[in-house]
């Protein structure tokens, strides 16, 4: 793949997380069917069933419900061939229900890293590990 290539896609990423970072869910639900291919793949522990499509606006649906001020800093983005890998800091204040809990008020700061794998200028799979047992402890939801 050429290094014009491998632009594009940190370009396309960079654009998708502009979105994101709108805050307005209508916005992102717009990003994520531009930037993900319709049959794209989510790839998590869990099997959903479900495609990357539909699994990214359900994840973004809680996230800005739970975290009106999410906020996710693109901190590292490596272009190899087809895929990116990205290192991502996020932040945001639990002012929502999150997990079937109450909102807490408490301001939370995560890592998470994402890979993903493009074709034809969209994403065609994603995988990727969020520091969820860091963010479920800033919010007092588990013991340290």
């Amino acid at each position: 793949m050429s290094t014009a290539q491998e632009a594009r896609n940190k370009e396309t990423y960079h654009r998708f997380h502009d979105a994101i970072n709108s805050g307005d869910l209508e916005v992102i639900s717009k990003a994520i069917d531009e930037f993900i291919h319709p049959d794209g793949r989510f790839h998590t522990a869990e099997r959903t069933g479900v495609t990357a499509v539909q699994a990214q606006k359900r994840v973004w649906e809680i996230l800005l419900r739970a975290f009106p001020d999410i906020h996710v800093t693109v901190e590292d983005l490596l272009a190899d061939g087809d895929k990116i890998v990205a290192r991502q800091t996020v932040t945001g204040t639990n002012s929502g229900e999150y997990r079937g809990m109450p909102p807490t008020g408490k301001s939370v700061t995560y890592n998470e890293i994402f890979i993903a794998r493009f074709a034809d200028g969209q994403v065609a799979d994603i995988w990727g590990v969020v520091d969820v047992y860091s963010q479920l402890q800033q919010l007092g939801l588990i013991q340290a």
